[in-house]
Formats: structure tokens, sequence, C-alpha cells
């Protein structure tokens, strides 16, 4: 049987995801990361709980729980968003190009995209000259 100190450190590093319930509010006070609604503390960002315990002479002493963002991620490119990106080699039948920006947000990791010959142009795509097209160090 786990003693009190080790419940206390589990339920101090828990993951939380966004909507996830924490407690209620009786229990704690909401802090960073966290809300209030309908009389619970639920998470608002995907983090780490943390549970910081009221000062001696604080009037309410119930102890405050906050969510703590591990790391910021870096936008992430899918299939249909609008990136901004820089070629790197243009080859016949194809260019290749390092994705700077997803959108607004610039990407923290290197991706690479492919622009092919035939997504040039939606007619005569035989007759595209990709290197006439496009040249190393051209932003797209």
């Amino acid at each position: 049987m786990m003693n009190d100190e080790s419940d206390e450190e589990q339920q101090q590093y828990t993951s939380r995801t966004p909507g996830e319930v924490i407690g209620r509010e009786v229990d704690f006070v909401a802090g960073k990361g966290t809300y209030s609604w309908h009389h619970k503390v639920v998470a608002s960002v995907v983090g780490l709980q943390h549970i910081i315990p009221p000062s001696p002479d604080a009037a309410d002493q119930r102890p405050t729980v906050e969510v703590r963002i591990q790391e910021e991620q870096g936008a992430v490119p899918e299939p249909g968003v609008i990136v901004t990106a820089k070629i790197r080699k243009v080859q016949p039948r194809m260019a290749v190009a390092d994705v700077l920006c997803v959108g607004t947000r610039a990407v923290r990791e290197n991706f690479q995209g492919i622009v092919r010959q035939q997504d040039v142009r939606s007619t005569e795509i035989d007759k595209v000259d990709m290197h006439t097209s496009f040249r190393s160090g051209d932003i797209i």
C-alpha cells in the first residue's frame, strides 16, 4: 500500500489535457493552465499538473493546482495547409524545399517538401521546365 507522500508525488506530476477535470473547487484553487467550471477545476493546456501548497498565513488554505506546459511545440505541416518554403534543389521532375512556416507559425523542426512537375500547373504538364520555374533559394 502506498503512503500519502507517494500519492501526493504521483498526483503532482500527472499528465493533463485540455478539458480534463482535475478536481473540485472546494479542494483546489485554479492556477495557471487551469480554470474553474461548474465547481470543478479543469485543465486548459497539455502539460504536467503541479500542486502548490498555500502559504501558512493565507486566508484560503486550499492548494493551488497548475498545469504547466513542458515545451511548446512548433508548427507541424499537414496535408492541405499553406506553407512557406525555401527551394533547396531543383531536379528535372521536382524541386526539393525546406519548410519554413506553416500558416503564420514558424517550424522548429526541419521539414522537407517536394514540388512535383505535375503540381506546377494544371495543363501541359509535360512542357514544364523545373529549372525555369524554380531556382535554388527561391521562397515559395
